[in-house]
């Protein structure tokens, strides 16, 4: 937990994603609206409010920046560790249970998926909270249990939408199917039940339907005001069925490959994914016991640990697998399967606790595991070696982004994209995250693979869990490398230094502009608490509440823009890499750059005397 804990503080927060759910929670403690999201004084009503308002809370108590703004997410991982730990010491015992902590702390997806404000990780603990308590409820005989299923459910639908409960009844219709359990339907407390999922659920959306009333809809090529669909449609409708359909409106979403979907997965479960081949060979083993036990009456007349067990893998594998089945047919992202991590990594440790106990043919599988583990460690090792090499006489670089290829792989649509775009120069930036990854890699498996041909299974798992650790620290120092291009917090803070001279010289205020999309520098407008007009930039998250009639004036076309260029107070214009060239084109000798960083450009557009420098980050 230390190392998440440590992660809290850098990088700053990135451009789009992260910037743009911060922003809305920033709104949040501005205005005092708890019900309407705004980005720039645009209504977002693209997502549920739950990780905003946690995160308004934070920025209350800590003020604006990225220990607040990421603090919800290390606590939610810090509920997944306790959550796992207390489920898999009662199915599977105590070697189990410290096994599935690491494991939620170890893993690389869940580390990677939880430096940006998304709410997967809330609602995958929210969801394990309910599967829990509503199965220990059964179990135990406690049907009160399930109150705390229902509430948590609900909490799920504040954190994204319908997908929870999507996802809780999907998988408990086929568990109570082959376990029988559906006869106790009387202990499932349907009606009071509802009636709390709906007094926490219900409330925020009612009013942000009556907040939101029907007024706009981009329905064509150019949004237009006085149209039908208001909060319910767009958020209802478009962002959740037609998200799911591929044809949310607007369509700023990619779909990663079927093999690329799939394969990911042993990375983003590194390193438990390498005891998959022992949960598969463990599956093979029990095949005609399961196939006997999948049958209406096979579970429900097992009872006592030994049914404990049984239904729990039953209820974990059923919604791990609805869950990837899911996101296989829908549009998706790289983190959208984070709620099948924990059942996943559950079920693998469970195993892998029972295997290291066992003799024969399923240690032996274990130990081609781990063979497998140690050559891989070699070869990654190899190739972050041979990254050095490439990188041996370039001198060191603050901002990688100068050392990158933009090969807009997938358009960046993607979360990962942006890892396509390195190049053996870029390791002059990377020198020390990437030898610190290079020896854990090299030296962390080998001491496992001695240590479980030894038979001390205990020490080896637990050096894995412990190469993996180095493994994250090094490539939280790999972010915090990558924050000039992924963040434009230097910008920010030039757009500062810039608006205290011009005010100082009795200038007045400055006028803050990004030129397209906001998502392209987003992290300007968090940390300059100021807002920016937007060129060419009425796409993507701010189109649908741009077509409201009292959204501000913030859009402006080229035109727009060359009329006021120059005039008035001084401007301040952020152009992303993509577009510089456009603007080069527009604006010529009118515009003055002030500062440029990973390939983005800040323009003013009168010459100004502060001196900046392309701010890097530290050795």
């Amino acid at each position: 937990m230390a190392i998440y804990i440590a992660a809290l503080f850098t990088p700053a927060l990135l451009d789009d994603a992260d910037s743009t759910h911060a922003i809305a929670a920033q709104h949040i403690v501005q205005s005092g609206d708890w019900v309407t999201l705004k980005v720039d004084g645009i209504r977002y009503l693209e997502k549920p409010p739950l990780i905003f308002w946690a995160a308004a809370v934070d920025y209350y108590l800590f003020g604006f920046n990225a220990f607040a703004t990421h603090l919800p997410l290390a606590l939610s991982v810090l509920g997944l560790t306790i959550l796992a730990w207390f489920w898999a010491r009662r199915v599977w015992g105590e070697r189990a249970a410290l096994y599935a902590g690491l494991a939620m702390l170890t893993s690389v997806g869940i580390f990677l998926f939880t430096r940006i404000l998304i709410p997967d990780s809330l609602i995958t603990l929210l969801l394990a909270v309910a599967f829990y308590a509503f199965l220990t409820g059964l179990e135990d005989e406690k049907p009160r249990r399930i109150y705390i299923a229902w509430a948590a459910l609900a909490l799920t639908t504040l954190a994204k939408g319908l997908i929870g409960p999507a996802f809780f009844f999907g998988t408990l219709v086929v568990y109570l199917f082959f376990t029988g359990d559906w006869r106790r339907w009387r202990e499932f407390r349907l009606g009071t039940g509802l009636l709390l999922f709906l007094a926490i659920a219900a409330p925020w959306h009612i009013l942000a339907g009556l907040h939101n009333p029907d007024q706009g809809n981009p329905s064509g090529n150019i949004p237009h005001p006085g149209s039908v669909h208001g909060f319910f449609y767009f958020y209802f409708i478009n962002e959740q069925v037609l998200r799911f359909l591929g044809r949310r409106y607007p369509d700023d979403y990619n779909k990663l490959p079927a093999a690329l979907y799939w394969s990911l997965h042993l990375i983003w479960l590194f390193p438990w994914s390498f005891y998959f081949p022992v949960v598969v060979r463990r599956l093979w083993k029990d095949r005609k016991r399961w196939w006997k036990d999948l049958r209406p009456s096979g579970f429900g007349t097992r009872r006592g640990a030994a049914g404990f067990r049984r239904k729990t893998i039953l209820l974990l594998s059923l919604y791990a697998a609805i869950v990837m089945i899911f996101f296989a047919i829908s549009t998706n992202q790289e983190y959208y399967t984070f709620p099948a991590y924990f059942p996943l990594l559950l079920l693998t440790v469970g195993v892998l606790a029972d295997a290291e106990n066992e003799p024969g043919a399923v240690r032996r599988w274990l130990n081609g595991t781990q063979i497998a583990f140690a050559a891989i460690g070699i070869c990654a090792a190899g190739a972050l070696a041979y990254g050095l090499w490439l990188a041996r006489n370039v001198p060191y670089v603050p901002d990688i982004g100068s050392l990158l290829d933009y090969r807009e792989v997938a358009g960046y649509t993607l979360s990962m994209a942006h890892l396509f775009d390195l190049t053996g120069k870029s390791f002059a930036a990377l020198r020390l995250p990437a030898m610190l990854a290079a020896i854990a890699l090299l030296v962390g498996p080998a001491i496992a693979l001695q240590l479980r041909s030894k038979q001390r299974h205990f020490e080896a798992t637990v050096s894995v869990a412990f190469t993996s650790a180095v493994f994250l620290i090094a490539a939280h120092i790999a972010f915090v490398r990558f924050q000039p291009m992924l963040s434009s917090k230097a910008m920010a803070d030039t757009v500062e230094r810039i608006a205290n001279t011009t005010a100082a010289a009795g200038e007045g205020k400055i006028t803050l502009m990004l030129y397209g999309d906001q998502a392209n520098g987003n992290s300007i407008i968090f940390y300059t608490q100021r807002r920016a007009l937007m060129v060419d930039g009425r796409v993507n998250a701010l189109l649908w509440g741009s077509c409201y009639p009292d959204a501000p004036h913030i859009f402006l076309t080229d035109r727009e823009m060359l009329a006021m260029w120059g005039s008035g107070p001084r401007k301040v214009l952020f152009v992303s890499e993509e577009q510089r060239a456009h603007v080069a084109s527009l604006l010529g000798q009118r515009a003055y750059l002030v500062q440029e960083l990973s390939g983005k450009a800040l323009y003013t557009d009168r010459p100004w005397q502060g001196q900046v420098e392309n701010v890097g980050l530290p050795r």
